[in-house]
């Protein structure tokens, strides 16, 4: 009589949603009604027991059938830990949703108790479920994943990298000062391999004249001549280090261990780039439409290969986008805004709420769009450069520089939803041409 009584109340509802507080481990799984009410306790579900998972999904199915409702499944987004379980749920027929840990946490306070624990979680995801107003979001496709996990992990060894070099350049600078002035980067080839070779001073001073011009000479592009310049440049470099900088043992195998760990990230930074290629490549027959999107996001200055791969896999689905503001927004580039009452906060930031990595691909065009060619002072894209100058006025540079990003961020919205390459028009041009085909479609 009682399960009757609470069908009746249910007519007007949609769904059973089923909230997952999910653990590296375990998850908790509680699945609440459309009148805010619970079919039984929370459940914990092992993930590498099968034959709690299997009890999960007979829970849920046999709440389906108990009251007769379709259920949605709603899991917090924790990085990794959520997609197995996920993958799990969506294999045996489950409509299956993810939600920004930002969004369950401002429901935090639903209680007046100071409540915090896996099961009142994965009630309180359960009741953020039911909303009908709630934003969610979907897996992106298997090959898009591939894509976002390479380019990750590339600028994850990429940034290590850096964290190499600049420990290299401060050991450089206290026992060989002047090295740095040799070479344009201390990363060259030849300087790695002399740094390999000689990592002090005093080895490149007792060290024969021609095994150092050899070294340079073989794995520099110039010639014989440029070898012998750089000699010269490095002796003159070890002598003022006797003079001007401690060396010590530990300096030499500081310096070769940097250099080794330098050569190893860029091995698996070569691997990731070729693995990049090869799931690109692939795209052309299993995913055409992601594979022509990455081609027409290359015709924008400032956008190569890997940037272009970025900016769609962070996307994961261009489709789900209507407008540019959501775009940038889903990158963390809309305003944070601040206003309370008479208050009207005028020190506005980026929220950041969203990739970093597609941030900092944007803000890397934005600067390669304003770049000024050394010998014919023309701006590598005009149009770009000159809005930027315009903002100058007003602005800051970096509240400029932010603005570029908007600017690029709604160029490559419109590229990708009217599926054309960029094409370098002035606003007035522009909307020229946007008058001319308003009329024309009127005409017709």
């Amino acid at each position: 009589m009682k399960n009757k009584q609470v069908i009746a109340l249910l007519n007007s509802s949609a769904y059973l949603s089923v909230g997952f507080d999910v653990a590296a481990d375990f998850s908790w799984m509680s699945i609440a009604l459309p009148n805010q009410t619970f079919v039984g306790k929370p459940f914990k579900v092992v993930h590498s027991d099968p034959q709690s998972r299997n009890l999960a999904i007979q829970k849920i199915k046999e709440a389906q059938e108990m009251y007769s409702l379709e259920s949605r499944c709603f899991l917090e987004s924790t990085g990794i830990y959520h997609i197995p379980l996920l993958c799990f749920l969506r294999d045996n027929g489950f409509d299956c949703n993810t939600i920004n840990p930002i969004i369950t946490k401002s429901s935090t306070n639903m209680n007046v108790r100071k409540l915090h624990n896996d099961r009142f979680d994965s009630k309180k995801i359960a009741l953020v479920g039911l909303k009908a107003d709630l934003k969610v979001s979907l897996l992106p496709e298997d090959d898009v994943i591939d894509l976002r996990n390479l380019v990750r992990d590339y600028y994850y060894f990429k940034d290590l990298q850096s964290a190499i070099v600049l420990k290299l350049t401060a050991e450089l600078k206290m026992s060989f000062p002047e090295y740095c002035k040799v070479f344009s980067k201390v990363t060259t080839k030849c300087s790695l391999k002399l740094l390999e070779t000689y990592p002090l001073a005093s080895e490149i001073l007792d060290a024969p004249k021609d095994e150092i011009i050899d070294l340079i000479h073989s794995t520099a592009r110039f010639g014989e001549k440029y070898a012998i310049e750089k000699y010269n440049c490095l002796i003159s470099a070890a002598n003022d280090a006797l003079v001007f900088g401690r060396s010590l043992p530990s300096n030499a195998t500081r310096i070769t261990t940097y250099v080794k760990m330098f050569k190893e990230y860029q091995t698996h930074l070569d691997e990731i780039m070729n693995s990049l290629h090869d799931c690109v490549d692939a795209m052309e027959s299993s995913n055409k439409t992601v594979y022509d999107r990455i081609e027409l996001l290359q015709s924008l200055r400032g956008i190569g290969f890997l940037s272009s791969v970025v900016l769609l896999a962070e996307m994961g689905s261009f489709d789900l986008f209507d407008s540019p503001k959501k775009l940038y927004a889903y990158f963390g580039m809309d305003p944070g805004v601040n206003d309370s009452g008479k208050l009207k906060g005028d020190r506005v930031h980026m929220s950041k709420r969203g990739s970093s990595l597609a941030r900092r691909i944007l803000h890397m065009v934005a600067l390669n769009n304003l770049k000024v060619s050394k010998g014919s002072k023309i701006p590598v894209n005009p149009v770009i450069h000159e809005f930027y100058t315009l903002k100058c006025k007003t602005k800051k540079k970096n509240v400029a520089i932010g603005a570029v990003m908007h600017k690029v961020c709604n160029i490559i919205f419109a590229m990708l939803r009217d599926n054309k390459p960029y094409e370098m028009i002035t606003p007035e041009e522009h909307r020229k041409q946007f008058d001319l085909l308003n009329r024309t479609t009127k005409a017709a």
